[in-house]
């Protein structure tokens, strides 16, 4: 049974998510998501490759419609929105891609400087570096900020690519597989900048991963989503404590890929 959470009118529901469906073809991607997500909460969902994970929060910035199913966004209907509403909402919505998504032909500072450019037409030059080297500093780069993304590390560019989703000061962080291919010590820094910017810029974030270690570090909540549903929420303690024998075998298969890693 999906187990769902409700405010109950006692907390903040940033994204609300009830009955949501969708399919390609024949292939059943979503088969009745429930979830909320509430205030300065990191939630993390967990699942195999294809489970649907980055399909669900391609529904929640609407970049996917869904076939049926509510979907309410900072108290917004995505699914009935369109044109310039939607926009405006996206522009609090951060989405920090697996690939970091910066441009190879712009240095740190003009890849960061770009969104102002394009969705903060009222700001001056000096506003916009200032912005820049706020949140660069915050995410621990501010010597990078002449440089090109071909100059910096996998785990460089990963925060880069965050700091740029950041200069917008989005409400929601919906972050893609944040650790994948970096190595073990980069993985548990970029954990840590994920709680930071929780912390210091008071975002509600969703957390796509099949990392176990990003999920028991970053997640307030953990969700794990198997066959198109979620069966199972709660902390990380609670989730794996289950009996359920896809659960203990999701565990198992990731800590010992996890174990070959060092």
């Amino acid at each position: 049974m999906d187990k769902v959470f409700t405010g109950g009118g006692q907390q903040n529901e940033i994204i609300y998510i009830r009955d949501l469906y969708k399919s390609f073809g024949d292939n059943h991607v979503l088969n009745g998501v429930n979830l909320d997500v509430f205030n300065k909460e990191n939630v993390v969902v967990l699942g195999r490759s294809g489970t649907g994970k980055s399909v669900l929060i391609k529904i929640i910035s609407g970049l996917l419609k869904p076939d049926r199913g509510e979907v309410k966004v900072l108290g917004e209907d995505v699914t009935a929105l369109s044109g310039k509403r939607l926009d405006q909402l996206r522009l609090q919505i951060g989405f920090s891609f697996q690939s970091s998504a910066l441009y190879d032909s712009m240095t740190v500072k003009e890849n960061l400087a770009f969104p102002l450019v394009r969705h903060k037409k009222n700001l001056g030059r000096k506003e916009i570096n200032r912005s820049v080297e706020q949140v660069l500093d915050a995410v621990g780069l501010l010597q990078t900020i002449n440089q090109m993304p071909s100059e910096l590390s996998g785990g460089q560019r990963k925060r880069i690519g965050i700091a740029r989703t950041l200069i917008l000061q989005p409400k929601i962080m919906l972050y893609d597989e944040p650790t994948s291919g970096l190595d073990p010590i980069t993985c548990i820094e970029i954990n840590n900048l994920i709680n930071l910017v929780k912390d210091k810029f008071n975002t509600t974030s969703i957390i796509i991963t099949h990392d176990l270690t990003c999920a028991k570090m970053t997640g307030d909540r953990v969700a794990m989503l198997f066959d198109g549903k979620f069966i199972k929420q709660g902390t990380f303690e609670e989730v794996f404590a289950s009996e359920d024998e896809r659960i203990k075998d999701f565990y198992n298969y990731n800590f010992v890929k996890e174990s070959e890693k060092i």
